[in-house]
C-alpha cells in the first residue's frame, strides 16, 4: 500500500486515484450548478462503470437507506445530495491503495440549502475502479449528527432503499 496526496497527484494509488480525482471535481461541479434539472451529471457519469454501487448508510438526509446502483442509481442519489448541499469544498484528501482499490480521506466543508449552516467533516471512503471507472463506493462519514445538525434535518425522512437498488 503507497499513500499519497492531491498535491502528489497520481502518484500513490494509482488507477484508483486518478479516476476518483476526476469523479471529484465532476461531482463538486453537479453540486455547484443546482443538481439535477440545471447540472451537467454525464461529467460525473463518465467516471461510473454502468454496474457502480454506492453503499451508503442510513440515517442522513441524503443517503436513503442505502443502496444506489447504476448510472441511473447514481443520478438519483447525487439529485439527491445536490438538493441538501448548496456547495461541497475538498480541502485536502489523502489516499491509500494500489491499482484498483482506493481508499480516501477527505476532509469536505458542506454548505446546506435549507439553512445555509456550513460543516467541516472527515469522510472515509473505501472505493473499487474498474477499467478505469467507479465500480464501488462505500463512504464513512466522521460525525453524522454535525451534517444532520447542519441540514436542520431531524431524520424523518424514509425515502427507504433506492428503487433501483
Amino acid at each position: 500500500m503507497t499513500m499519497g496526496s492531491s498535491a502528489e497527484g497520481r502518484q500513490g494509488a494509482g488507477d484508483a486515484w486518478a479516476v476518483m480525482e476526476k469523479f471529484y471535481a465532476a461531482e463538486a461541479a453537479y453540486v455547484a450548478a443546482g443538481g439535477q434539472g440545471t447540472a451537467n451529471y454525464e461529467q460525473a457519469a463518465a467516471y461510473l462503470d454502468p454496474e457502480v454501487v454506492l453503499h451508503q448508510a442510513p440515517g442522513l438526509p441524503f443517503t436513503g437507506s442505502g443502496t444506489w446502483r447504476g448510472r441511473d442509481g447514481m443520478e438519483r442519489f447525487l439529485a439527491r445530495f445536490s438538493e441538501v448541499w448548496e456547495s461541497m469544498e475538498f480541502l485536502d484528501q489523502e489516499h491509500w491503495g494500489d491499482g484498483d482499490t482506493v481508499v480516501v480521506r477527505s476532509r469536505v466543508r458542506f454548505r446546506a440549502r435549507a439553512t445555509g449552516r456550513e460543516v467541516e467533516t472527515l469522510i472515509l471512503q473505501l472505493i473499487s475502479v474498474r477499467d478505469g471507472r467507479m465500480l464501488e463506493c462505500r463512504p464513512f462519514y466522521w460525525d453524522p449528527a454535525a451534517i444532520a445538525e447542519a441540514c436542520g434535518w431531524a431524520g424523518t425522512e424514509g425515502e427507504g432503499e433506492d428503487p433501483a437498488g
